[in-house]
């Protein structure tokens, strides 16, 4: 990927979070009006979700500048896992603002606290829940276009907020009909259990990132890349490993490659192959190989033509799956596929 593509991408992901901020700020402020005016802990509670989305903004803004940043001596993997702390951080805000409604929710039911004006404050409300929608399908969008995970972990939250403001709403309409106050902190207790939930997959998704936790969608595109772009000579890949540094991903695996070949012919074909595969993979990225020579055990899938050591004729190349390149390799056959001392981490006692 071009300097020129970083560099817009980050400009469009501080761009996004700078209206992420904005927005948000202006959507707390209508919906702190809505219970000013109603007086309903529902509508609290709504605020305070607010309230966590204007917070996180602020800090995601400062988080993608930052994470936007290259690699240098200090980081070498780059900086953005800060965008995964960013995402961690606003789940365990959501998490504590569940807390903080469920118990006002509590207090409002036990002491039968009244409500006001609710047509107005619906008004209010409704308008907040529609600024929220289009800010929430936003961020979503730039985030996965270009791979944020702070942008994602916001449009996701910014999207559950709106249907929870959705729920407040029906559930102020259900007040307005039945006259039944209680309702009214009822509905702000099972908001609360919702943002609870809310909070705890944000958490636990950004956890996996940080821990380097394997993702199925990722490495299904990555294998793509790698079987679109193989060439004779690419014998086999297996014990593939990717640590996830925002969008940009360093991945090692054991490589499997002719053993008459010499270094500088190796050296020439694999940096084809991964410029190649990191051009055509949907982060940007960086490939580092530990050569394995076939040891004549890998013929029958080996598509080198005249090659001089061949013990059996060639049959197929299997294609590269997320199952083939992440585990050691399979036997086809008696010898073929044969694991090595050089092909299996070394392991401590």
């Amino acid at each position: 990927m071009t300097d020129s593509i970083v560099n817009s991408a980050d400009n469009i992901r501080n761009r996004a979070a700078w209206i992420s901020a904005i927005a948000s700020i202006l959507i707390f402020t209508m919906k702190i009006v809505a219970y000013k005016i109603t007086g309903s802990t529902a509508v609290l509670s709504d605020a305070l979700e607010s309230i966590v989305n204007v917070v996180a903004s602020v800090v995601a803004l400062f988080v993608i500048r930052f994470a936007s940043q290259p690699a240098d001596s200090e980081h070498p993997y780059g900086h953005g896992k800060a965008e995964s702390f960013s995402s961690t951080f606003e789940g365990g805000m959501i998490l504590f603002a569940s807390i903080m409604i469920i118990g006002e929710a509590a207090k409002a039911l036990l002491f039968h606290e009244p409500t006001q004006k609710l047509e107005l404050g619906l008004a209010i409300v409704a308008a907040a829940a529609f600024l929220n929608l289009v800010l929430g399908l936003y961020l979503k969008r730039v985030g996965v276009t270009h791979h944020s995970e702070a942008l994602r972990a916001s449009g996701a939250h910014v999207l559950s907020d709106v249907w929870t403001t959705v729920g407040i709403m029906a559930g102020l309409g259900l007040v307005l009909l039945t006259k039944i106050p209680w309702l009214d902190p009822l509905i702000a207790i099972g908001v609360g259990l919702q943002l609870a939930f809310s909070g705890y997959k944000i958490v636990r998704g950004s956890l996996g990132v940080l821990m380097d936790e394997q993702d199925e969608d990722i490495l299904k595109d990555l294998a793509a890349s790698l079987n679109k772009n193989r060439t004779a000579g690419i014998i086999d890949i297996h014990h593939l490993r990717t640590i996830r540094s925002g969008r940009f991903h360093h991945v090692d695996a054991h490589l499997v490659v002719p053993e008459y070949w010499d270094i500088s012919h190796v050296h020439g074909v694999i940096e084809d192959f991964e410029g190649h595969v990191v051009r055509d993979y949907d982060f940007d990225g960086e490939l580092a190989f530990h050569l394995d020579p076939c040891k004549k055990s890998y013929c029958a899938v080996c598509d080198v033509q005249q090659c001089p050591i061949r013990q059996e004729p060639f049959r197929e190349a299997p294609e590269f799956t997320v199952k083939s390149l992440t585990g050691a390799p399979q036997p086809t056959k008696q010898g073929a596929y044969g694991i090595d001392n050089d092909s299996v981490p070394a392991k401590k006692n």
